[in-house]
């Protein structure tokens, strides 16, 4: 009986992760039972009326929605194992958006649209009013009550309502009404039943007529607890199309499982309890290069960690048919901030251009009020939605932090883009003497570091204006380009996307230093120590370095040097050759696969050297 208890009830301590043996024996049985449902024999119905047997490869209709019921059922006991009793928000927020998009498509009047339209409005404000109200309620109620307390100087608690009828229904007293949980997952399926009723209010989807089959949309287990986000439109057509696998795609599945699997535990965890955490804990104990390293660490420890958890669920949800979008696209090969966040989370970045930079206004209106200035627009609304991605991300203040610098970055990049080479160089050098100016008068560390950062920006600048004015002279003397000053061109686009690319990671790691800070903590004291743990991180790097630990900590912490340079260099791969490895895998026999996936899995868990940590965007 202990045992059936630990296999089926809620263990806090011991929830269903990627990582684990326990998932992968939880899904080689939930495979087994899928490929007999997929197997069985069964007769459909056709519209004549009789049975009939079902055409060799089309599944029948019964199939398919016993396949999809036991799915769904698979995904809410997932769902169960990870967040315990928070599985009756999810089925809530299932149940309410399916009956209020159907009321929206009903009342949207399809032969009197004007009549019916404010009604379908009242239906979309109040399914947002929910979504949003749950996601406010459990993620920013200490956030809110903070900032409230702040203010007015008053002291509100944050109380669990929740838990307070919980306890009034079990009589025993064992929920906590003073401490809100936030429930795993909750900002990624909210997002997305979200996007559901708004497209429905839209006209771009119709209502899913049976509940079961939204509720599958809504809860399946791969892309759960952390993305990436789906729209309707892009997964439950899905539903009703047969089973293919071949071969080919099989072998893509599993490449996908073990490159997540390397990511995740090789190269982010690793990193993480080998040195990110212990220097995010306490940066005054280390050196202004070992928090330096750390933090440019940590930028590869989210993405391959984020990133690994996507690739799984890719390649798990591909073994059953199904097809989730990609969620990242070498972001660190970007040129500027707003490139990367076209590759970086792609399902969130869609969704937030969607469904809140657009009705903002776009690049058309600001507030409601159509401008003829569409850049400053742009930027006004591109700012606010970062800021607020900022959020999504996180309740403190550091998170909404490091949204507004990247906001801000963007609008800067747009800016310095359409400038003349001439502008850019004298506000460059404007910039980099009053940076100096503060560097030597104020001597704080953050202004030490501005000054580095801004003389690295000032040559990248020089060097860039003087070729321009080289590329002038060449073309007005010449007119024509010979093919010595088509290669020193062609080599000078290539450094020149090289220091590009190097700016953008340098800017989006130092960013991270607020996301990083913010990250894991009690939401009752976030604020304060994120705040104290950015502000450290930023004196030791910002001060004097004792340069002659360096070789020491590169030798000390060898292996985890080597890890980042490797996992670097990898994602830095052409494209091409990432694409030709991949097809290379796929097309192998089938026990060359399965031989490659024993020993990759031996090898990869050899790295493990502590209990395995949870995927990072399991908090948002």
């Amino acid at each position: 009986m202990e045992f059936l208890r630990h296999i089926f009830a809620f263990d806090s301590n011991s929830p269903l992760l990627f990582t684990q043996f326990y998932f992968w024996a939880f899904f080689a049985l939930v495979y087994s039972v899928f490929a007999l449902i997929m197997e069985f024999p069964m007769a459909k119905r056709p519209v004549g009326g009789t049975p009939s047997n079902s055409p060799s490869g089309r599944p029948s209709t019964t199939k398919l929605h016993l396949r999809n019921i036991f799915l769904m059922a698979v995904s809410w006991f997932f769902y169960y194992k990870t967040s315990g009793l928070f599985l009756l928000i999810l089925l809530f927020v299932t149940l309410s958006d399916w009956l209020i998009a159907k009321r929206i498509y009903q009342t949207s009047g399809i032969r009197k649209p004007e009549s019916g339209k404010w009604k379908a409005q009242l239906w979309l404000a109040l399914s947002i009013i929910i979504d949003l109200g749950l996601l406010c309620y459990f993620k920013y109620a200490y956030f809110f009550t903070n900032v409230v307390n702040d203010l007015l100087g008053t002291e509100f608690a944050v109380f669990d309502i929740f838990a307070y009828i919980g306890n009034g229904f079990s009589e025993s007293g064992r929920f906590m009404v003073d401490r809100i949980i936030l429930p795993v997952g909750i900002s990624f399926y909210l997002f997305q039943v979200m996007s559901y009723t708004i497209d429905v209010y839209r006209g771009h989807v119709q209502p899913v007529k049976n509940l079961l089959d939204f509720g599958f949309y809504v809860s399946f287990f791969p892309g759960l607890v952390a993305g990436p986000i789906v729209r309707a439109n892009e997964f439950i057509p899905q539903l009703y199309r047969p089973f293919r696998l071949s071969r080919r795609l099989f072998g893509l599945a599993v490449f996908w499982i073990l490159n997540g699997l390397i990511k995740k535990i090789v190269l982010s965890d690793y990193l993480a309890v080998n040195l990110i955490d212990r220097v995010f804990e306490n940066p005054l104990l280390f050196s202004g290069f070992e928090n330096l390293f750390a933090l440019f660490a940590y930028s590869l420890q989210v993405y391959a960690d984020f990133s690994g958890y996507t690739d799984i669920a890719i390649g798990v949800a591909m073994l059953m048919g199904f097809y989730l979008p990609q969620n990242f696209d070498s972001p660190y090969k970007s040129r500027n901030p707003q490139e990367f966040w076209r590759r970086w989370h792609m399902s969130l970045s869609r969704w937030l251009k969607s469904y809140l930079y657009i009705p903002l206004g776009g690049n058309r209106s600001i507030l409601g009020r159509t401008v003829k200035n569409k850049t400053a627009a742009g930027n006004f609304n591109s700012f606010i939605t970062m800021l607020l991605g900022g959020l999504w991300h996180g309740a403190s203040w550091n998170f909404v932090i490091w949204g507004a610098l990247n906001g801000i970055g963007m609008i800067i990049y747009k800016v310095w883009a359409k400038m003349n080479w001439n502008i850019r160089f004298l506000l460059m050098t404007l910039l980099m003497a009053a940076l100096w100016l503060a560097h030597t008068w104020l001597h704080a560390p953050i202004w030490n570091l501005f000054f580095v950062w801004g003389l690295i920006l000032w040559i990248g600048t020089a060097l860039r204006y003087i070729y321009w004015w080289y590329e002038r002279i060449l073309m007005k003397r010449d007119n024509l380009l010979t093919p010595k000053t088509f290669k020193t061109f062609k080599t000078f686009r290539t450094l020149e996307s090289a220091w590009a690319i190097a700016q953008t990671f340098v800017f989006i790691t130092f960013t991270r230093l607020f996301f990083r800070s913010g990250s894991n903590l009690d939401p009752a004291t976030a604020n304060q120590e994120a705040w104290e743990t950015a502000t450290n991180m930023v004196n030791q790097i910002g001060g004097a370095w004792n340069s002659s630990i360096i070789p020491d900590f590169l030798w000390e912490y060898r292996s985890v040097v080597l890890l980042f340079i490797l996992g670097m260099v990898i994602h830095w791969l052409p494209t091409r050759v990432k694409r030709w490895y991949r097809i290379r895998f796929c097309t192998l026999p089938i026990w060359a696969i399965i031989l490659i996936t024993v020993l990759a899995i031996i090898g990869v868990y050899q790295f493990v050297t502590a209990d395995l940590q949870a995927f990072i965007y399991f908090q948002f």
